[in-house]
């Protein structure tokens, strides 16, 4: 997870203690932090620029199977051909 990320989440979440407690602020930005920054480790999250480069491999993936399925069909077409033409021709 991005520690840029959970830093300004607890610091956002700080910022919207009542001011009673505000003298508190820089101790709750830490456990905010840490409590944040053990969840969202538990949670396997990943972050939107992996997600979107195992998405692009997945695609890539997808079309090259699409393109072995094509090839493996033609070639399953010609070898039934060629097998009719053998056992026609006997």
């Amino acid at each position: 997870m991005d520690a840029k990320f959970v830093e300004e989440l607890a610091r956002k979440l700080a910022a919207n203690v009542p001011g009673s407690v505000r003298a508190l602020q820089a101790d709750l930005e830490r456990n905010f932090e840490a409590v944040l920054g053990s969840t969202f480790e538990r949670l396997n999250l990943v972050s939107r620029e992996e997600f979107d480069v195992q998405r692009r491999v997945l695609e890539r993936t997808r079309d090259k199977l699409t393109r072995v399925e094509a090839e493996l069909k033609a070639l399953e077409t010609r070898l039934g051909e060629t097998s009719g033409d053998l056992a026609g021709g006997s």
